[in-house]
């Protein structure tokens, strides 16, 4: 059996070897290692892919979610709503810019934020939502459009773990994760379902006025070179990276079909056992499976992972310390806050290797050690 990774990039590499190898030597006789033709084929790729008007790739996923507050034209002390279950990095960039993250509760089925409790924690100084489509399935986004609609509300999507999910409308309509609000932003990072190899970013809208903003915020705030018309910053996605995401692109939804299968084993091997909850897909959404995430019910969760480990099988916890209890969000009123369903998952949520290169071997041995410790 092969070792065991939490994603395995080597293997993913090797059967696309040719192909990126090839995009990275042509990239190196160009010499063009920024802003080389293939960081524009790769945003309008990408576009395609989404059905999205404007793609603006950027350096990573972080900077992604801090230009999209940026281009907004938010002012200090505006409140942001955004879950405290997240990586850091969609609440840290609220406090960069000198705004107030205002966290609310999530589902505690899907783990992402839940509509019902964003609209009790709006006041006039609110101005957006952040909501996260956390692991790889899409948050609520019908009720908190409307939501922000009521309130006038901006709605920026942290896409970074969903790429690829669709959402299904109540009439019907399927569209793309980071796509519905005014803007959307994703991580390029080496994990991610699309993922590079080094940092980046992107940033989503069909907004014509919002594009343009981006585009100069990602450039130093220029429009025209050394003529800058606002604050931005130097926030661009390499060449390099854009070569090799664009061969990748058009694997993604492959990479998903083999997220799905290697997610569908563990549900199968893990139903009925009444110590497991195995992920919920809530029914506008798909799934894309960024992470596999199990919650557990009376099961000694540092034990299971030492377990684990100690029998080669990696295993994560993502978050253990939500945004709302970390010491950075301390003068923010974060210890004030009760959110007892974000508590309750940060204690008993533990991830599983999920990723394209999983064989039914592996999966097999990785559900058995679960399955011996539990039970």
């Amino acid at each position: 059996m092969r070792p065991i990774q939490m994603v395995d990039l080597r293997q993913q590499y090797e059967h696309i070897r040719s192909e990126i190898d090839l995009a990275i030597r042509e990239v190196l006789d160009s010499c063009a290692f920024i802003n080389g033709k293939p960081v524009q084929e790769f945003a309008k790729h990408l576009s395609d892919y989404l059905s999205c008007q404007y793609t603006i790739p950027c350096a990573n996923g972080t900077d992604a979610l801090q230009i999209a507050l940026m281009a907004l034209g938010l002012q200090p002390g505006d409140e942001v709503i955004t879950p405290s279950f997240t990586f850091i990095a969609t609440t840290e960039v609220i406090a960069l810019l000198r705004l107030k993250p205002v966290f609310v509760e999530v589902d505690p089925k899907t783990f992402c934020i839940d509509a019902d409790e964003i609209e009790k924690a709006i006041t006039e100084k609110t101005k957006a939502i952040i909501p996260v489509h956390l692991y790889g399935q899409s948050a609520e986004m019908e009720a908190i459009m409307e939501i922000a609609r009521k309130h006038n509300l901006f709605v920026i999507e942290d896409n970074a773990q969903a790429i690829g999910c669709d959402y299904t409308f109540s009439n019907g309509v399927r569209q793309k994760t980071g796509t519905i609000g005014h803007i959307g932003c994703t991580s390029f990072f080496p994990s991610k379902n699309l993922g590079g190899y080094g940092d980046g970013g992107a940033l989503f809208t069909n907004d014509e006025e919002l594009a343009r903003r981006i585009k100069m915020i990602v450039n130093h705030g220029q429009k025209e070179r050394y003529y800058h018309e606002i604050v931005g910053c130097n926030s661009r996605l390499d060449t390099l990276q854009a070569a090799i995401l664009d061969i990748k692109l058009k694997k993604l939804d492959d990479y998903i079909a083999a997220r799905k299968k290697a997610a569908d084993y563990y549900n199968t091997a893990f139903a009925g056992n009444k110590k497991i909850n195995t992920p919920y897909t809530a029914p506008y959404t798909d799934h894309v499976f960024h992470q596999y995430t199990l919650i557990l019910e009376d099961v000694n969760r540092s034990g299971l992972n030492k377990y684990l480990a100690e029998h080669q099988v990696p295993s994560m916890i993502y978050y253990p310390v939500p945004a709302h209890r970390q010491n950075m969000f301390a003068s923010f009123g974060g210890g004030g806050y009760h959110l007892p369903v974000t508590d309750r998952l940060s204690e008993r949520v533990i991830s599983l290797p999920i990723h394209t290169e999983l064989d039914e071997e592996q999966l097999s041995y990785i559900t058995r050690k679960v399955l011996e410790y539990i039970n």
